[in-house]
Parts: structure tokens; C-alpha cells; sequence
């Protein structure tokens, strides 16, 4: 595993051969999804399971009847409104009972431009039951699927790696960025690192309590040329490496506080529509946002504002719900 602990003054710093296959894979790699699959729950509630270390989950104050029902109508109309911008979106269903995370798929499967399929390893109980054998059948109907890395028997020895949760991909650069917490397994994000050819920025973190923040990509986003960034929840003595590597690879960063991250504007994903791409983020995220912030992120790229406040009670936001599909078309 290509840990960058230096700081780079630009993506020559990374390791070369590294480079090579980031330079490579730039003319088909995309930043940007212009597909994602999402998963409607019929049954949705927060997962007392995750309590103990995810400390942006809220407890709902509707009947669990209502709870479920607005969950259902929030993910459809998210999903109406990416297809109406010309992102293509999967949406399946979940209508059991014993997932109530299933909502956040892109912890147990990521996708990758080389025909890969990868899934994880969760360290919930509850949560290994959302890997579907349908929703790999149809990424192997619709796509250019080459092979299935399987990940998740790390699971046996107490080893987690959650997926785009824990893993914040820059696909172009080859670079996963990646705080450390109980569902971050170096053992497994070293296999992946090799699989795949990515240099880590590994890190430290804490919130308010001081304890780790249990995935990083609450706390960060990497687009195409902009990134949003919790600096001050990351470790200073990491913070400088975190920074110089995302302006080396030719980002513009924008610094969210503990706060924004609160409101989940860190859980943000850019996707490729018809005529642009766009910043999913949810409309409490974006209602966080200054407006010196706001500028910034829209001379990149528009903000598509999501309302998903039932959601959000489990801890995850518009970033979570969205599994991005890289995946040669066949």
C-alpha cells in the first residue's frame, strides 16, 4: 500500500507507476458517474446497531409507519430528480425487514472502469445482509462487468472496510482518501490498494466527543476539480498531507465545519447528467453553506439540493444513498 506521507507539490509526488496507470486510465476514467444505483426501503429506520460509534444519527419523532413512508417517498422523488437532470439511475427495492441500513448501498459494493465489482466487508451484523445476488446480477446484465473481487470474508476476523463510506476514490488520480476508524481495516484497505493501484492518504479524525468519525465521506467529497473538506475534524499533524494532495491533483477546496458536516454537507456526490455535471448534496447540507461557499462550489459545478430529512436521522445523507456506477457500458 502507496501511503502518501509526504507533501506532494504534484501527482508526480505519488508513486510512478501509480501515475502511469492514472495517466493511462484519464481518457475513459470519469470523476463523475453518469449512472448510480439506488435502494428504496419499504421498511426504513434508524439501525440501533450503528449507534455506538456514528454519532450524526438522530432519533425520529414520527410513528414508525410515517417514518418508513416519508423514507419511501424521499428516496423516489431523489431519484425522479436525477433522472430528470439525464442521470441514469437503478432503483431497487427493499421491502424486508431486518436491513434498515439498505438505503446507503455504496457501503457493501463499489464499481470501478476496469469491469471490477468489489464488496466489503460491514461490521454490523444487519448490514452484511444488504449484499444482494440481484443487484449483481443486474450490474452483470447492464454493464461490462469483468470480475467480482469478494471482500467481505474479512468480516470473520473482525476486519471492516465499508465500502465508498470509508473510501473517498478519486478514480482519475488514483488516490483514496481514508480516515481511520473500527470500520476501516488496514489489513483489507492494503488488499485494495494493491488491487487497484491507489496511493492512500490515510488520516486521523474526531468529532466533537473526540472519537474517530466512523466513515470519511461525511466529513469529505472529491469531484472532479473541487473538494469539500472538514479541515478541523482532521488530525493537524495530517491535515497539511490531506490538503497538499488534493491541490496537487488540481483541486479547489472548499473548508466545511463540524458544524456543515453536522448538517451533512461533507455527504455530497458529483454525477454526470445530459448537459452538465452536478453536486448532489441534501437541501439541509446546502442550506448550511455560506454564501462566499456557495460561489465557489457553482463556478465548478451546480448544487442539485435533495430533501431527505427523514434519512438523514440514520446518520447518512445524499452521498451514502448513492452507489456510483463506473462500469464499462456493454
Amino acid at each position: 500500500m502507496t501511503i502518501l506521507s509526504a507533501r506532494p507539490t504534484s501527482p508526480a509526488s505519488v508513486d510512478a507507476g501509480l501515475v502511469s496507470q492514472a495517466l493511462v486510465s484519464q481518457a475513459v476514467v470519469s470523476q463523475a458517474p453518469a449512472a448510480v444505483l439506488m435502494v428504496r426501503p419499504h421498511h426504513f429506520r434508524p439501525n440501533v446497531e450503528e449507534c455506538p460509534d456514528n454519532h450524526f444519527m438522530s432519533l425520529p419523532t414520527l410513528t414508525p409507519t410515517e417514518h418508513a413512508r416519508r423514507a419511501f417517498d424521499e428516496v423516489t422523488a431523489m431519484a425522479e430528480g436525477l433522472r430528470a437532470l439525464g442521470v441514469e439511475v437503478d432503483l431497487v427495492d427493499d421491502i424486508g425487514t431486518v436491513t434498515p441500513d439498505s438505503v446507503f448501498p455504496n457501503n457493501w459494493f463499489t464499481t470501478h472502469a476496469d469491469g471490477t465489482v468489489v464488496t466489503y466487508p460491514m461490521m454490523a451484523p444487519s448490514r452484511r445482509l444488504e449484499r444482494r445476488v440481484d443487484v449483481l446480477d443486474l450490474l452483470h446484465d447492464r454493464y461490462a462487468v469483468r470480475r467480482v473481487l469478494d471482500l467481505s470474508e474479512a468480516e470473520r476476523t473482525g476486519r471492516h472496510l465499508e465500502g465508498t463510506g470509508v473510501l473517498v476514490l478519486d478514480h482519475v488520480h488514483r488516490v483514496a482518501y481514508v480516515g481511520r476508524s473500527d470500520r476501516t481495516d488496514e489489513t483489507v484497505l492494503q488488499r485494495f490498494s494493491e488491487e487497484f493501484g491507489y496511493a492512500v492518504v490515510l488520516f486521523d479524525t474526531a468529532d466533537r466527543t473526540g472519537s474517530p468519525i466512523y466513515h470519511t465521506n461525511v466529513l469529505m467529497n472529491v469531484g472532479t476539480d473541487l473538494a469539500l473538506v472538514g479541515t478541523s475534524v482532521i488530525a493537524p499533524a495530517d491535515r497539511p498531507r490531506v490538503l497538499d494532495s488534493l491541490r496537487a491533483t488540481g483541486h479547489e477546496v472548499v473548508e466545511l465545519t463540524m458544524e456543515q458536516l453536522e448538517d451533512f454537507a461533507g455527504n455530497a456526490l458529483e454525477v454526470q447528467g445530459s448537459q452538465s455535471r452536478h453536486l448532489v448534496m441534501s437541501a439541509r447540507g446546502v442550506g448550511s453553506l455560506t454564501a462566499a461557499q456557495r460561489a465557489t462550489i457553482e463556478r465548478r459545478v451546480p448544487l442539485h439540493a435533495v430533501d431527505i430529512p427523514t434519512i438523514e436521522h440514520a446518520g447518512g445523507s445524499a452521498r451514502c444513498m448513492l452507489a456510483g456506477i463506473h462500469l464499462p457500458r456493454r
